[in-house]
């Protein structure tokens, strides 16, 4: 996901572990209580989990892991399972489960708008259930750093009226952190989790497993209640050659199969794929292979989130003998968390500024943007429109859009590319080399997941209707029963028990739109009207009348934009003779104010269909005198 941020400050208000400083204890504008966030990079097993402790815990008949094994069931609980995001589009994910007394908050994401959207800047999952039952509230769980699944949380820690706990890996927080600078959040207590880890919130025991995606510090959750396990894949992929060294936890996997998943909740983004997800590694060889064919600079467009790749970019850069160059506020933002918490390996002495471009040969620089969705204000577009401030692209320079369009983006991305190629920039994108692969697993990966979990119930999440649907074909594929596969809608809800899994009373859902400042204050009906501006015009009429002399005063103004022949004066003059004709009528009929609008609107709306076969919003305003 790419999402232009300004660059946290959070270093200077505060001191180590998120504490604020001395110097800001006055004007203290963040209080983040970030426990355990070591400064160094993660220790990993073969197997992808993080590294064992010393002391290894006692071990069951089975050989399986005593703190993780399940307590026996309560036969009168009931986990509620709501999601409340995600089963409608890529993005916006957020699910609450709820058992005797107690909630969790599985991840709390958001969505970008699309042509359908005008004005709109972002698309929250409407969360007032969680609102209401806030005292419930023990913690919030987060599986990964994308803002699919983070983007709502300094929207939702604003409207609860108490601190509670976020659940993450390291890189996560220290994402979030960023974004909670930039919404000036005060207060949010952000507790490091690590793959193997265990933890208690009420009623639930909660495990963390790694898994592989496009972004390190990734997690699937397994959850144990009173009621039954509930197992969260997250957003995941099974890539044997990761670029971390962090693969999927298949043991994790087994041993959870082993205690017996009632419900599994699991990603469906690429269920529609038939094949498995090529490994990241690829994409490595494939820019190494471009950049060393390059003759001017290249310029590489990605998610600003996608640190794998921004990896493989700095890498393929130095093997060539190329600088590397960031441009983009959410770029250079993530760039620094992901190298200050050691996620993203590169020297000092190979960044340059891009302020100090000028007098360096072309040949020796690599600049990574961001702008893959084609957003007209991202670095890539200003530089295909001429209108970066440092960075000038010449003809026989490369370009490279390392992402697959999101839906909606194709008509966006398609133009940038076209402001490229005017230029006579080189243009690469997945349609001519393997310069991206997706970070979700395609069919055949979620079928062995499947196999080797061997759920009783199963829910597909994370995607569109059709990628649910898909997905649900696979489970039952499995051989997961057909009547244990739940297809469901946000705010539907699902019940666990000591019967199964059955469908539950739902809750309050949809979607909460951002529109600069205010969140939640723009309804459909605003929007269905920005578009009947934008496709149909808009048609402005000011008029002073005299009503106890019953007549229009002076001349009927008439303003017209978007509107075929608006700027033409003939247009104008008839449309406001027909105006004054109107008027002058109903104005002898003993018409008021309101039938003067009524009927002035309908002169406008029927002399420019006749001329135009439009119809224009049209907005009348009388001046009494």
């Amino acid at each position: 996901m790419t999402n232009d941020n300004k660059d946290p400050r959070a270093a200077k208000a505060q001191g180590d572990g998120g504490q604020p400083g001395r110097e800001g204890a006055k004007r203290r504008t963040r209080t983040f209580r970030h426990e355990n966030l070591e400064r160094k990079r993660p220790q990993l097993s073969r197997d992808g989990a993080a590294a064992p402790k010393k002391k290894q815990p006692a071990k069951g008949a089975h050989g399986a892991d005593r703190r993780i094994s399940a307590k026996g069931k309560d036969p009168n609980a009931k986990l509620k399972i709501i999601p409340l995001g995600g089963l409608d589009a890529i993005g916006k994910n957020m699910t609450c489960l709820e058992c005797k007394g107690d909630m969790i908050l599985d991840d709390a994401g958001l969505m970008f708008p699309d042509d359908d959207h005008p004005g709109i800047d972002l698309i929250l999952p409407d969360y007032t259930h969680v609102l209401e039952n806030a005292d419930k509230l023990r913690g919030i769980i987060v599986t990964h750093g994308h803002e699919d699944h983070t983007g709502s949380l300094p929207y939702l820690l604003k409207d609860l009226d108490r601190t509670v706990p976020i659940y993450a890996t390291k890189l996560t927080l220290g994402l979030i952190e960023g974004k909670f600078a930039e919404h000036k959040v005060k207060n949010a207590k952000l507790i490091e989790i690590k793959p193997g880890d265990q933890i208690k919130l009420g009623c639930f025991t909660v495990d963390f497993f790694a898994v592989n995606h496009s972004i390190p510090g990734a997690v699937g959750v397994f959850f144990q209640s009173p009621a039954g396990n509930v197992l969260h894949m997250g957003d995941f992929k099974l890539d044997q050659t990761p670029i971390d060294g962090v693969h999927t936890d298949f043991g994790a996997l087994a041993r959870f199969g082993e205690m017996g998943v009632d419900l599994m909740m699991s990603d469906s983004t690429n269920a529609t794929n038939p094949n498995f997800t090529p490994s990241e590694a690829e994409v490595g060889k494939t820019l190494r292979t471009i950049i060393s064919q390059a003759k001017g600079r290249v310029i590489i467009a990605s998610f600003a989130s996608h640190i794998h790749r921004m990896q493989q970019i700095c890498d393929a850069a130095i093997a060539n003998g190329r600088k590397v160059v960031v441009t983009g506020r959410s770029m250079i933002q993530n760039t620094d968390i992901a190298r200050r918490l050691g996620y993203l390996n590169i020297a000092d002495s190979d960044l340059i500024d891009a302020y100090e471009l000028k007098g360096i040969p072309p040949e020796q620089v690599v600049i990574m943007c961001t702008g893959s969705q084609g957003e007209p204000l991202s670095a890539l577009a200003r530089i295909a429109n001429g209108e970066h401030k440092t960075i000038d692209l010449e003809q026989g320079d490369t370009v490279i859009i390392s992402a697959t369009p999101v839906p909606g983006n194709e008509k966006a991305v398609t133009r940038v590319i076209n402001s490229l190629a005017k230029i006579g920039a080189d243009v690469y994108d997945k349609s001519r080399a393997r310069v991206h692969v997706s970070g979700h697993a395609g069919a055949e990966e979620l079928k062995i997941v499947l196999s080797m979990v061997k759920p009783k119930a199963f829910m597909p999440v994370h995607g569109e209707a059709t990628h649910l649907r898909a997905h649900a074909e696979l489970a039952e594929a499995t051989g997961v029963p057909a009547e244990n596969i739940f297809v469901i809608e946000n705010g539907d809800a699902l019940e666990l028990s000591a019967k199964g899994v059955e469908r539950g009373e739902g809750v309050q859902s949809g979607i909460v739109f951002v529109d600069g400042l205010s969140v939640g204050d723009t309804s459909q009906d605003v929007l269905d009207e920005r578009s009947a501006l934008g496709e149909q015009g808009f048609a402005s009429v000011a008029a002073a009348v005299d009503l106890k002399r019953r007549e229009v005063v002076g001349e009927v103004q008439i303003v017209m934009r978007g509107i075929t022949g608006g700027d033409d004066h003939y247009l104008a003059e008839e449309a406001q003779g027909a105006l004054k004709g109107a008027m002058r009528r109903q104005l002898g009929k003993g018409g008021g104010v309101k039938e003067l609008r009524k009927v002035a609107r309908d002169a406008v709306l029927s002399l420019l269909w006749e001329r135009t076969k439009q119809r224009p919003m049209v907005i009348v305003n009388i001046l009494e005198v």
